[in-house]
């Protein structure tokens, strides 16, 4: 049994409590036990230095205590938090010293596929301007998604990796800015109602349009990747993992050592 501490709890990490709980083997044993539900305010903490795996899905704000369980229990971590500093990003690759470490803005093997088919659209449609839109429920607190995010970071190392020159997002736009820039790519975020979440990345070339869409029916999506990820990354070596890695990879093979 696989023990598990959630961080988190909002609606996400209470998914993922209510998930784990029901999770059983195919012999129908507990695959989680979860050991603790808290949030970044959450005291005490004692009692929680025998985890093998903590899942975040919270805040920024909650990396120190993130930090204080992966070093003192040397358990795995899966974190699903985005809006993260470039600093605060540092600190938490550093964690793997003491544990394996993923973080990921999306837990969906849709939206993995996605990437996949992205790529192949950049190294294959040169010369196409790219736009990237996503959309979420009103009470989402950051933007671009994580996601968005994703699919940006995929698209720019395409284009590099085929030589196609240096791109550079463009979060929106507003006023007189001249003609589009061949290299620009466009970031766009709405948010409205209780949309889980749809990204979009359009590629547009001379009378022709491709568009990649997918669409989240539920957060359930989400909770399921995170889980199957959380199986792996228990018995994975200290390091820095990506979720493509451990969920399609031959084993987990750390992306960073």
């Amino acid at each position: 049994m696989i023990n598990l501490a959630i961080v988190g709890t909002g609606r996400m990490g209470s998914l993922i409590k209510s998930t784990a709980q029901r999770s059983l083997t195919t012999a129908g044993d507990p695959v989680f036990s979860v050991v603790a539900h808290i949030d970044e305010n959450t005291e005490p903490r004692e009692g929680l230095e025998d985890l093998d795996v903590v899942i975040d899905f919270s805040a920024p704000a909650a990396l120190p205590l993130i930090a204080e369980l992966i070093e003192q229990s040397g358990a795995a971590l899966v974190s699903g938090t985005t809006g993260y500093t470039p600093e605060q990003m540092k600190r938490l690759e550093s964690l793997q010293a003491y544990g394996a470490i993923l973080h990921s803005g999306n837990y969906s093997i849709g939206i993995a596929a996605l990437r996949h088919l992205v790529d192949q659209a950049c190294r294959e449609l040169a010369g196409f301007n790219i736009e990237i839109v996503e959309c979420h429920h009103n009470q989402k607190v950051d933007a671009p998604s994580g996601t968005a995010r994703l699919l940006l970071d995929t698209i720019i190392a395409a284009k590099h990796d085929e030589g196609q020159g240096t791109f550079e997002p463009i979060y929106g736009r507003e006023g007189l800015l001249g003609p589009r820039q061949q290299n620009e790519i466009g970031v766009h975020a709405l948010r409205g109602g209780t949309v889980a979440g749809v990204h979009t990345v359009s590629f547009f070339g001379e009378d022709e349009e491709v568009e990649l869409t997918h669409r989240a029916g539920s957060r359930q999506i989400f909770v399921t990747g995170a889980l199957a990820a959380a199986e792996r990354m228990a018995k994975a070596s200290p390091g820095l993992y990506t979720f493509d890695e451990i969920m399609f990879g031959s084993g987990p093979a750390p992306a960073i050592s």
